[in-house]
């Protein structure tokens, strides 16, 4: 892989005062498989241009805005196109951007939560199956090593069957009222329906939550019960969530994801516990994955150990006793990508073991997801369905 050229992308998002577009393309910079030489970097075109002049881009790829940039690519000779797009902006802004290089051909990258609404990630779903096209979705805790070990554990049958899976997402940057006069971006669009959507808190970090129970389970729950809560004063979308799921299997599932919980920072758990045992991992602790069988001896199993499965082994890249974390899954998401498409690029199928990374169906559910908590949140009904 090293031989061959990088892969030419463009961002959609990410300019000046924007957070996660840095995550993303320090990632994409870490194993060398990605170039950015194309942009439109903010809803302003001003800024936009400001921000890819600062990053290097040439003048005639530094655009003012993203139909802007699918114009001039499409006006390219193919063999001077960008791979692939990556999607950081607020919410609102991805159906239409990613629908658009989807249909013209282009393999696309997106953060979540995917879109706005089912019908939205329904069309896109279908259009992405019609392009035959790479579609990933940036969930990038499933990109940890120690995630795909406790999903390896669940798929070889250690923990035996499932009986709850406890996700917990708690963080304390919404405990105030920050978003008050304009002094922090993330909280000015999160807390907007117009371009966060229908959840607040439930979107940005219940929505990891949900898709971190799916990715190393294998499940998703048939019902749930919802609450919905707005602590913050005038705040037009929860700041709090919590929710009870059952699975057709039998299991039960808890999941909480807060924004307001005071004093905390990035705490997210993961717990799953079956019929012969119990695995528990935290992303603030990251390289370490505890499993407590049911007959034998609790064990701390660590990133890089020898004895790991073959993708948990994969996913990191220095030896185990040094500390890989945020900015390495988000460069596990996007390698996998990259193995995708070059597979196609090829003309071959793609190594499951390499190509490993939340797909745009992946995306859609976590969607549809959202919109039964939300409904769910404000119905009397105790058991919402989940079709």
């Amino acid at each position: 892989m090293s031989s061959q050229r990088k892969l030419r992308y463009a961002m959609v998002g990410g300019g000046q005062g924007a957070f996660i577009g840095a995550v993303h393309r320090k990632a994409m910079a870490l194993d060398g498989q990605f170039e950015l030489v194309a942009g439109a970097l903010s809803s302003s075109p001003e800024r936009a241009r400001a921000s890819g002049a600062e990053l290097g881009l040439a003048d005639d790829r530094n655009h003012g805005s993203w139909q802007d940039l699918l114009a001039d690519e499409l006006r390219r000779i193919p063999e001077d196109r960008i791979d692939l797009v990556s999607i950081v902006t607020p919410n609102h802004v991805h159906h239409p951007v990613a629908l658009a290089f989807v249909q013209a051909g282009f393999h696309v990258v997106c953060d979540k939560p995917l879109v706005h609404t089912s019908a939205q990630a329904d069309e896109l779903v279908a259009a992405v199956q019609k392009a035959g096209t790479v579609f990933g979705v940036t969930y990038n805790y499933t990109g940890y090593p120690m995630v795909r070990e406790a999903r390896h554990l669940v798929q070889s049958g250690a923990l035996g069957v499932i009986r709850k899976i406890t996700v917990e997402y708690n963080q304390g940057w919404l405990a105030t009222a920050v978003e008050q006069g304009g002094r922090n971006k993330q909280a000015d669009w999160r807390l907007d329906p117009a371009r966060s959507g229908s959840a607040g808190t439930m979107g940005d970090i219940g929505s990891h939550a949900e898709n971190l129970a799916a990715t190393v389970t294998g499940m998703a729950p048939e019902a749930l019960c919802a609450d919905l809560t707005a602590f913050g004063a005038g705040r037009q979308l929860d700041d709090d969530a919590q929710m009870l799921l059952r699975y057709e299997s039998g299991a039960r599932g808890f999941i909480v994801a807060s924004q307001v919980a005071a004093g905390l920072e990035n705490d997210l758990r993961l717990q799953v516990s079956g019929t012969l045992g119990t695995i528990t991992w935290r992303q603030e602790d990251p390289n370490h994955l505890v499993h407590s069988p049911v007959d034998g001896p609790r064990r701390i199993l660590t990133r890089g150990a020898p004895w790991l499965s073959p993708s948990a082994l994969l996913a990191g890249r220095i030896p185990a006793g040094h500390p890989e974390a945020f900015i390495e899954a988000f460069a596990n998401v996007y390698l996998g990508v990259a193995a995708d498409i070059r597979a196609r690029q090829a003309g071959t199928l793609a190594n499951p073991l390499q190509a490993d990374y939340p797909r745009v169906e992946d995306g859609a559910r976590g969607v549809r997801f959202i919109e039964k908590v939300v409904e769910s949140a404000a119905s009397e009904r105790k058991w919402t369905v989940l079709g």
